[in-house]
């Protein structure tokens, strides 16, 4: 199978000093990668350098070649996040139209209906006519979440997505995941998230990507879940409290929601 983004031995520095290197992975159509990591452990670097805004020392970042740059969808990190953001949730996705509207003052049917099917695929179609700054953290992020759903003119194939779950509540979390899963699952839609929830990323994707200013480990769940940084890493996250290889704080909390 022809891989859809493929990082090979690739580095990168700010101002002459590595800020990772050794990357060295490939994700198919429809993989569902989290990289994890420590702060300054490499994440945003390697987001960043998808992205291609960064460009590496070393190495090379390439693409399918059928994938185009409008197609890669992009949630930072707490975008829009000031409760005062003075817009509809209808107008704050179709902001993500304005990359494609040329010479176009205004916004199409065609970005409305757009805009508004992204609303649905989050589950947030009700809200479009709701003040963005009125809505709760997870709601907020539903509609960010569908705002980069809506940036493809042709579709979206790769959502990344950086600490998507940064001060959401339980509750909110557990929803979000799971509509980024069934997004991935149902929409054939490849992902990457940037994230701290070791336990819970391991629950959902399908690959998992540890950095420390280097690639310490590349592989699927159970590998990781194997691995001494891995089993490491799931004990420090849940304190020794919950069985790392088997039934995870998500599941524990969603029975109990």
């Amino acid at each position: 199978m022809t891989a859809l983004l493929t990082v090979h031995d690739a580095s990168f520095a700010y101002d002459g000093k590595i800020a990772v290197e050794g990357l060295d992975f490939a994700l198919a159509a429809g993989d569902y990668l989290c990289v994890i990591g420590e702060n300054g452990s490499g994440k945003s670097t390697l987001v960043g350098g998808i992205l291609g805004l960064k460009q590496p020392l070393c190495g090379s970042i390439v693409y399918e070649e059928s994938l185009k740059q409008s197609q890669i969808g992009y949630l930072p990190q707490q975008h829009f996040a000031h409760g005062g953001f003075p817009a509809s949730v209808l107008e704050v996705v179709l902001s993500g139209r304005l990359g494609h509207k040329g010479a176009v003052p205004f916004y199409t049917k065609q970005d409305r209906k757009l805009a508004r099917e992204a609303l649905e695929l989050v589950g947030a179609g009700a809200l479009e006519r709701h003040w963005f700054g009125g809505l709760s953290g997870g709601q907020r992020q539903r509609v960010l979440l569908a705002r980069a759903l809506s940036t493809a003119p042709d579709g979206l194939r790769l959502l990344i997505l950086d600490e998507p779950m940064n001060g959401l509540d339980p509750h909110a979390r557990a929803d979000l995941y799971a509509r980024i899963q069934r997004l991935n699952s149902e929409e054939h839609l490849t992902v990457i998230m940037v994230t701290h929830d070791v336990n819970t990323a391991v629950h959902f994707a399908n690959r998992i990507l540890l950095l420390d200013a280097c690639q310490l480990f590349y592989g699927t769940p159970d590998a990781f879940k194997e691995s001494e940084s891995g089993l490491d890493l799931m004990r420090d996250a849940c304190g020794g409290h919950c069985a790392i290889c088997g039934f995870s704080h998500f599941e524990e909390g969603h029975r109990h929601g």
